[in-house]
């Protein structure tokens, strides 16, 4: 039977300065002034149309992505995260994280976000070399993305991140080692560190840019993860490193298959309805305009998650963390029987993709970096 897992909130603003060529989010070259308050006022109705999936359960942690939610004005944040607090209750320790580019980061603003209740950024950073910079179409330069750290550190927010990438067009080892290097000098508490991939419907997919070999690539990832580790910093997640305590929790209740509701321009949430005994995936009206529309309905689609897809996507999610995954919460999160997986197991441990410790699952070092073969069980499933 089908219990509640956290529940999340996922706020989507899908306006940036410009559009990044690598960049497959639902997100929109910002022109002329922002309707910021007409926008949160859109979001706090679309949010009260998903209450209902609550179901009793505060609000673990908030997401303000994008986008460049840092666009936005201090009001509109302010108006934004005091509609939320009148409308579901939050844990006394909800963490809430807005995402910024270094490019819109001001002092007087970052202080109001963080008075309006935001208590974790997530910078995104890129690279700190301006030729990479220009390559993948960022507004900022390396002194705002040092600077930007700098400011999270003065104003004692409790915890950021930088996100950084590598595997960039024409990267070699030394410059990704050296981006590296420069995160690690601003002291995050916790690194987003993840390889560039041409997706689908981008500027990069239609004029594809020349990008590192595999044997780069792996290089790069090994002495990059040394480096990381040799600082204190742990990896918890396929992208992710934290020093002890500063996960993301937002993410982690992703990747523990987790609620989420999802307001906001293609904003998608995942929610568990216990009276159907079903899990059901939601998406929101893409375009701006049509979510701004005075007739406008927030919900685009909805869909179940069938019984045949779920230990695909659950696996899928789970497997991304480096933690054991419990078999109880398994059967609590989907509803399955373990007997439902035991074979695509079975045949996993052969392969030495994981290990079975007895009340949990846990990936081998060669399950984490075959991860897709791992997951190919699940799909003939």
């Amino acid at each position: 039977m089908l219990q509640l897992p956290p529940l999340s909130l996922y706020i989507h603003v899908p306006w940036c300065v410009q559009k990044c060529p690598y960049c497959d989010f639902n997100s929109h070259a910002q022109k002329g002034e922002l309707p910021h308050l007409e926008y949160v006022a859109a979001l706090l109705e679309d949010l009260e149309q998903d209450l209902h999936w609550a179901q009793g359960r505060p609000l673990s942690s908030i997401f303000i992505g994008g986008g460049t939610p840092s666009l936005l004005s201090v009001v509109a944040m302010q108006a934004l995260l005091d509609g939320v607090r009148a409308r579901i209750t939050l844990t006394p320790d909800c963490e809430i994280t807005m995402e910024a580019n270094p490019g819109t980061v001001e002092a007087d603003k970052f202080a109001g976000f963080q008075k309006a209740g935001i208590n974790r950024i997530s910078i995104g950073v890129q690279s700190f070399q301006q030729e990479k910079l220009t390559r993948l179409g960022r507004i900022h330069g390396p002194e705002e993305a040092r600077k930007a750290a700098e400011l999270a550190h003065a104003i004692a927010l409790p915890t950021f991140n930088l996100d950084l990438m590598h595997g960039l067009p024409d990267q070699s080892l030394d410059d990704a080692l050296y981006d590296l290097q420069q995160a690690i000098d601003c002291a995050p508490p916790h690194l987003s560190w993840y390889q560039l991939t041409i997706e689908p419907n981008t500027a990069f997919a239609s004029k594809p840019p020349k990008l590192p070999e595999d044997d780069t690539l792996w290089d790069i990832y090994e002495q990059g993860h040394a480096m990381l580790t040799a600082q204190g910093y742990q990896q918890y997640e396929i992208s992710a490193y934290a020093k002890p305590g500063y996960q993301c929790r937002h993410n982690l209740n992703y990747w523990r298959f987790g609620d989420y509701l999802g307001i906001g321009c293609g904003a998608h949430g995942k929610v568990t309805d216990l009276a159907s005994q079903q899990i059901l995936r939601t998406a929101k009206v893409k375009h701006p305009k049509g979510y701004l529309d005075p007739a406008r309905a927030y919900l685009d689609s909805q869909w179940i998650v069938t019984e045949d897809d779920l230990p695909l996507e659950y696996f899928m999610n789970r497997f991304r963390l480096f933690e054991p995954a419990p078999k109880a919460e398994f059967e609590a999160y989907t509803g399955l029987t373990l007997e439902r997986v035991e074979t695509m197991l079975a045949i996993a441990q052969t392969k030495e993709l994981i290990e079975d410790l007895g009340d949990s699952w846990q990936l081998t070092s060669l399950g984490h970096r075959y991860l897709n073969v791992l997951l190919e069980l699940f799909m003939d499933e």
